[in-house]
C-alpha cells in the first residue's frame, strides 16, 4: 500500500544509497547492495510527517490494539515519539543493553505489567536487535505482538526469526519495492535491478 511511496521518499532524501557491484558490508558481516539510514529523514520536516501519518494509517488498517509504543534505541525512538504523540498514547524506549550506572534500565519510561506494547523500529535487516526490544519488553511481563518499521531488507533470516517469536512485522517499504523503483527511476540500470534482487534470495551466500 505504501510500499512504492516510502521508496521514493528514501531515494529522494539519499537516505538510501545503492552500489549492486561495490556491495556494502553489515555489522554482521553480510554484504548488501543496498544500504539504508533512515535516520536523515529526521531532518526533513514533509517526509516525516508523511512517513508518521502512513504509519498511523497502517496501524488503523490493521487494526492494532495496543496501551504503549516502544521505540527501539535509536533509531526508533524518534518515529514512536512522533506516533506516540499524534495517538496521544504513552511511550517508553528500550536500550540496547542495561545502563552500567543508576537504576541500571533496559527499559525507559513507566510499564506496568500487563500490558500491550506496540515496538517501533527504523530499519530490519537480520531482525535481531528488534527481537531483542521485543523480548526484553515481553519479560517486563507486558505482551508483544506486532512490530512497525520503515523498512525491510527481507532478509529470510528477519523472517523466519519473527515467525519463531510469534510477532508480526509490518513494514511501510521493502527492499523488492525499493529496487523496482530505484530501476524505474533510472537510480540503477536493469542488470543490477536484477543483481540486486539476487541478493534478496540469498543475502548470506550473495558474494559467493
Amino acid at each position: 500500500m505504501f510500499e512504492e511511496k516510502v521508496a521514493e521518499i528514501l531515494l529522494k532524501a539519499n537516505a538510501v544509497t545503492l552500489s549492486p557491484k561495490k556491495p556494502y558490508k553489515f555489522a554482521s558481516g553480510i554484504l548488501s547492495p543496498v544500504y539504508c539510514d533512515n535516520r536523515i529523514l529526521m531532518s526533513y520536516p514533509k517526509e516525516r510527517s508523511i512517513i508518521t501519518n502512513f504509519f498511523i494509517k497502517l496501524i488503523k488498517n490493521k487494526k492494532l490494539k495496543f496501551n504503549i509504543i516502544a521505540g527501539t534505541a535509536t533509531a526508533g525512538i524518534p518515529w514512536a515519539a512522533f506516533i506516540a504523540q499524534r495517538l496521544k498514547k504513552p511511550m517508553i524506549y528500550v536500550r540496547k543493553e542495561a545502563k552500567e550506572h543508576g537504576k541500571e534500565n533496559l527499559i525507559e519510561g513507566k510499564l506496568e505489567k500487563g500490558k500491550k506494547v506496540l515496538v517501533i523500529e527504523d530499519l530490519i535487516s537480520t531482525g535481531s536487535s528488534s527481537i531483542a526490544a521485543v523480548n526484553a519488553v515481553r519479560s517486563a511481563n507486558c505482551i508483544v505482538t506486532d512490530c512497525l518499521a520503515i523498512f525491510t531488507y527481507e532478509m529470510k533470516k528477519s523472517k523466519n526469526l519473527f515467525e519463531n517469536e510469534k510477532c508480526k512485522l509490518h513494514a511501510l517499504s521493502n527492499f523488492r519495492a525499493l529496487v523496482d523503483v530505484a530501476s524505474k527511476s533510472g537510480y540503477i540500470r536493469k542488470d543490477d535491478k536484477e543483481r540486486a534482487l539476487r541478493w534478496s534470495k540469498d543475502s548470506e551466500n550473495w558474494e559467493k
